[in-house]
């Protein structure tokens, strides 16, 4: 929702790579860091691309995206850069 008087119903959520370039849905990104995936003995390489789905505002994982080769996963901005 957003109501331009109001502020406090102002949604938007603004992240940024590791380069501080801002990000939005739809964009995008490479891994710029080997990644471990929890509970898996996957390994996200340098360079894997994945495409942003959508932005949260959380303090651990920031992106919902759809990763090449491996599916749907949260990664956190900041092993992030913009293609």
């Amino acid at each position: 929702m957003s109501c331009p008087p109001c502020p406090q119903w102002d949604d938007a959520v603004t992240v940024k790579d590791a380069h501080g370039t801002l990000l939005a849905e739809g964009n995008k990104v490479t891994m710029i860091k080997d990644l471990k995936v929890k509970g898996s003995s996957l390994v996200l390489k340098v360079g894997t691309k994945a495409l942003i789905k959508r932005r949260v505002d959380s303090k651990d994982h920031q992106l919902e995206c759809k990763v090449d080769g491996v599916g749907d996963m949260k990664v956190t901005a900041h092993f992030v850069k913009k293609v």
